[in-house]
């Protein structure tokens, strides 16, 4: 079914990190104290973005022979804008 071992990876990592946020959900919900859900929230907060940076660079890894230089350039730079955008 699938012939590209970069989209599972993706795919997997996408999965793993659902996982998480719903088990993440459901100990909140379990604990229910605030201190608590901050901290579990502050966890996800690590995760999310390390998952995201995780998926980015295995896509790009993906697609390194496929592309022109100047396009996986713009690829990089797409990427970099996403962070520096949402950066407080």
């Amino acid at each position: 079914m699938l012939k590209d071992n970069t989209v599972l990876i993706m795919a997997a990592l996408r999965l793993f990190s659902g996982l998480v946020e719903v088990c993440a959900a459901v100990l909140i919900f379990h604990l229910n104290r605030v201190d608590t859900a901050l901290r579990i929230n502050g966890v996800l907060a690590v995760i999310g973005p390390t998952v995201l940076l995780t998926g980015i660079v295995v896509g790009i890894a993906g697609l390194s022979g496929r592309i022109p230089l100047l396009r996986l350039l713009l690829v990089y730079f797409g990427a970099f804008l996403i962070f520096w955008g949402t950066r407080r």
